[in-house]
């Protein structure tokens, strides 16, 4: 290479920080109909028989070791159970539960967040064979009409509803007595009409707990969790202890480390009404030893200061989060030295779920990580559905995010030939069963051969090289064509949208069904009006913002291509996402379908002949 030439060449990437997992090991078999299957040739592990075993064995091993922590009110002191007094807790909700006759045909309703108190009372339910099905608080405190929380009362039909607080939640409490006014309600300050929770916690266990633990099976159903509801009502899943448990074996079966974490750490704000945190995070850090404790903040403004005092405090082994999480956690840190270094002391590796991670953000983190300990970090991500748990996973340090991985050891995973995409397809001990009471969507939701449908694409990132692993691209249902009869994939084109526009946008929303061209309604960053405002105090810094906006989609466009990549007009939203309405979920996932239905106004707007306020035409 000439002199001049290695002068200007980039400096080589330091290696990433060793990731404690096997690698990439599949078999692939095509068949003649253009579908093909995917397994891992990795073993899984030895799956146990059921969550409340495994915390048995765990209290044996190590009963005065914090399991669950959780701030005092206003920030104050971590409290909590460890894993002995957890387990000696969860007995006595068992017990309670049993004396009351409940079981395998009845259900406990969870309302509120996240708290180790509902910790407790998901594994006494675990326990005693009673199924347990927490939703999302905005169901009962956000909702003008409780729609979904009636839907969810009837889909279960509990005898129990559990709440943090009986004045907080006394809007929903009323609905549902009126629905049935022999329900039981329990919560934690015992609020009039409510039992409090330490009756329960105190109830002497006797052998009925242990034989109640001892009768379950990988057929027992544990929890009953709720689809998003993108596509109409929430349609409860049933959670069998089979899917629990091996979805930790599969886990198992990838693991390799020579050094592992003893006591691990974790730090985790997402709620529990999902599989994310709910399934995936708790049940993990019980099989683990570990401690978690609960962040209160959200990665939404006002509250993500939460999650950066907590993060001074905790430096986890692991984080996991949605990629908007991640984008605020940038911001931060760039400004914040001090973050950084307790963000990253203990870090092993980062993971994300529930959208596509943009490079900008990847690139951004990793300068962080480079920064603070002269590695880059492995930054995984587990693919699935509240039907399925995780489907595949990327299990080993990779130079790109987008992927979507390999499949976890015991499932299958059959890619069908969907008009020009592979529709997704999975079959294995994680899947459930089926629909709670709706055998008409159950049997929609598999093919022929009992694999389960999940609506999404998939293909490989290098043909020839399965091994390479899979990209997600876009959902199915979730495509459309602009007048012209062009496709426009939504699910790549959102991510290198706000990409492109980092660090001026936050999310994105793409319309254009039927339309001449692609329009995008956009989200922006809170760090980018922040700084814009401080640079000129009292003004509107929106309209600054829309060109910078503007400047960077056009460079977008130039590069783009044909008519599905290129953004004819945008405006930038004001409101932030509606839970209420369904615009984000409580993960903090943006909904496309519900966002362009609530913002019809907005939509219409965006292609009316009149050019309106707050609507930037890029087309001339």
């Amino acid at each position: 290479m000439p002199a001049s030439q290695a002068a200007t060449a980039a400096p080589p990437l330091p290696p990433f920080k060793r990731f404690p997992q096997k690698g990439p090991d599949i078999s692939v078999e095509r068949r003649d109909d253009g579908s093909i299957l995917i397994r891992s040739n990795h073993a899984m592990g030895v799956a146990a028989a059921s969550v409340p075993h495994i915390l048995a064995e765990r209290a044996a091993l190590h009963p005065d070791r914090p399991m669950l922590m959780q701030r005092e009110p206003g920030h104050g002191p971590w409290r909590g159970v460890t894993y002995g007094e957890a387990k000696r807790q969860a007995d006595g909700v068992a017990q309670w539960l049993l004396d009351r006759g409940l079981g395998q045909e009845d259900a406990l309703l969870c309302l509120s967040a996240n708290s180790v108190s509902q910790g407790v009372l998901m594994l006494g339910c675990y326990t005693a064979g009673v199924p347990i099905a927490p939703i999302s608080p905005a169901y009962s405190l956000i909702s003008t009409d409780h729609a979904k929380l009636k839907h969810c009362f009837a889909t279960v039909r509990p005898r129990v509803v559990f709440a943090e607080s009986a004045a907080q939640f006394a809007r929903a409490f009323d609905t549902l007595r009126a629905l049935d006014p022999d329900l039981v309600f329990v919560t934690v300050d015992g609020g009039e009409g409510t039992i409090p929770f330490a009756d329960l916690t105190a109830t002497e266990p006797t052998a009925a707990v242990d034989a109640a633990r001892a009768a379950l099976t990988h057929a027992t159903v544990a929890k009953y969790l709720f689809t998003s509801g993108s596509t109409g009502m929430p349609k409860g899943v049933p959670q069998h202890q089979g899917m629990l448990v091996n979805l930790i074996a599969a886990q198992e079966g990838l693991r390799d480390d020579p050094d592992p974490v003893d006591h691990p750490v974790s730090l985790d704000w997402m709620p529990w009404s999902h599989i994310s945190a709910g399934n995936i995070h708790f049940n993990g850090n019980i099989n683990a030893g570990g401690t978690l404790y609960l962040d209160e903040g959200k990665p939404v403004p006002g509250l993500f200061e939460t999650t950066i005092r907590n993060l001074y405090e905790i430096s986890p082994v692991t984080i996991g989060s949605a990629p908007v999480a991640f984008a605020m956690l940038a911001d931060a840190m760039e400004r914040d030295t001090k973050l950084r270094a307790a963000f990253f002391r203990n870090m092993r590796y980062m993971g994300y779920g529930g959208a596509t991670l943009s490079d900008d953000i990847y690139e951004r983190m990793q300068a962080l990580a480079i920064a603070e300990t002269g590695e880059r970090m492995p930054f995984v991500t587990m693919y699935g559905a509240t039907e399925t748990q995780g489907v595949t996973v990327v299990h080993w340090a990779s130079e790109r995010v987008g992927l979507i991985g390999l499949p976890l050891p015991g499932s299958t995973l059959k890619l069908v030939p969907s008009g020009d995409k592979l529709e997704v397809r999975v079959k294995g001990p994680t899947v459930t069963t089926g629909y709670h009471n709706d055998p008409e969507k159950t049997a929609a939701a598999f093919d022929d051969e009992g694999f389960y449908k999940l609506g999404d694409a998939a293909r490989f990132l290098d043909p020839e090289r399965p091994e390479a692993g899979l990209v997600f691209d876009g959902r199915v249902t979730e495509d459309f064509k602009l007048s012209s009869g062009t496709w426009v994939s939504v699910g790549t084109l959102r991510p290198d949208i706000v990409a492109a526009c980092s660090p001026y946008l936050q999310d994105v929303v793409i319309a254009g069904q039927d339309k001449p061209y692609v329009a995008i309604l956009a989200w922006p960053s809170q760090a980018a009006l922040q700084t814009l405002a401080e640079a000129a105090p009292g003004s509107d810094p929106v309209p600054t913002l829309e060109g910078l906006v503007k400047e960077r989609l056009e460079a977008f466009n130039a590069a783009a291509g044909g008519s599905s990549r290129r953004v004819g007009r945008f405006t930038i939203l004001r409101s932030p996402p509606s839970i209420d309405a369904g615009e984000i979920t409580d993960k903090g996932y943006v909904n496309q379908r519900a966002t362009l239905t609530a913002r019809a106004e907005v939509v219409a707007a965006l292609y009316a002949d009149e050019l309106g306020e707050g609507v930037v035409d890029l087309r001339g």
